[in-house]
């Protein structure tokens, strides 16, 4: 069981405490494969104890520092120290989580913790540049469900430490009727009745591809309107027609290079598939500062 204050850590973060914790024991479980630790067995006294530092080699924003604690803890580690909180900036050579214990423990929990941490902080990196390039405008940065599977809650968590907001969790969450479901439905106002009809609560957004298209699912009373990989032009007269009657999301052709440019023209939100699929992963590496043993 992970520890009380870190279960209301994870709590805070909007995360599932069993469910990170499943998913460090399953981690731990395909490193040692049934097995042990080779090197570490053989090169390390049992009884040897190190102090290590989790430190960043380049600067960003870190998030899954409460999923690296875990990971310690499912590896018999307890005595450790958060410096540097989920959602923050780090600067190069910053140390943001240090701890002390078994030596052979510290090591089996090295590369899984790292690969969270360096994984979920280059999301929340790219994120909040992304935000960053269009802060000056109102529009938000929302992610897709383009995301590692069974990562998704940790990848949507660093796409909230980068400043960025959540698009529907889960299939369940919302509806989003797209060209496959419109093909299937015989049309965009068939579609969008039918799920009006069978689920009369939920938030249904419907993806466009022309501007008759908007018009026609404005009229039906679409909660939201995604628009599909428009021109400025396009996404300029979308904003216009729909006159704050619903909210709009720009997606498909978007780059950290024209994002401002979309955002100027007064879309509610840039959907982002690259935050979660194409993100880089942030420089973190563990150093042992000390042993005993």
């Amino acid at each position: 069981m992970l520890s009380e204050q870190l279960t209301g850590a994870l709590i805070e973060c909007g995360l599932d405490p069993q469910s990170v914790e499943d998913l460090a024991r399953r981690t731990i479980d395909e490193d040692l494969d049934g097995g042990v630790d080779l090197t570490s067995d053989s090169t390390i006294p049992k009884d040897q104890t190190s102090v290590g530092e989790f430190r960043a080699r380049k600067s960003g924003y870190v998030a899954g520092v409460v999923v690296a604690a875990a990971v310690l803890e499912v590896c018999g580690i307890t005595d450790y120290s958060i410096l540097v909180a989920d959602g923050h900036r780090v600067e190069e050579g910053q140390v943001i989580l240090k701890a002390t214990g078994n030596t052979q423990k510290l090591l089996l929990a090295e590369r899984t913790a790292l690969n969270f941490l360096g994984r979920l902080s280059g999301i929340a990196s790219l994120t909040h540049r992304w935000v960053t390039e269009v802060s000056s405008t109102i529009t938000k940065i929302r992610d897709t469900r383009k995301t590692t599977p069974l990562l998704r809650e940790l990848e949507k968590f660093a796409v909230r430490m980068g400043g960025g907001v959540n698009h529907r969790m889960s299939l369940a969450d919302a509806a989003l009727i797209k060209d496959n479901h419109i093909a299937a439905a015989g049309g965009i106002s068939q579609a969008f009745q039918s799920v009006r009809t069978k689920y009369p609560h939920a938030i249904v957004e419907v993806e466009v591809d022309t501007l008759e298209q908007l018009k026609e699912v404005i009229i039906a009373g679409a909660d939201l309107i995604l628009l599909d990989n428009m021109s400025l032009e396009q996404t300029r007269a979308a904003v216009e027609i729909a006159a704050g009657r619903t909210k709009l999301e720009s997606s498909g052709g978007l780059t950290i290079e024209n994002a401002k440019a979309y955002a100027s023209t007064g879309v509610d939100y840039l959907a982002v598939g690259a935050l979660t699929h194409s993100a880089p992963v942030m420089d973190i590496g563990l150093d042992f500062t000390s042993r005993r043993g």
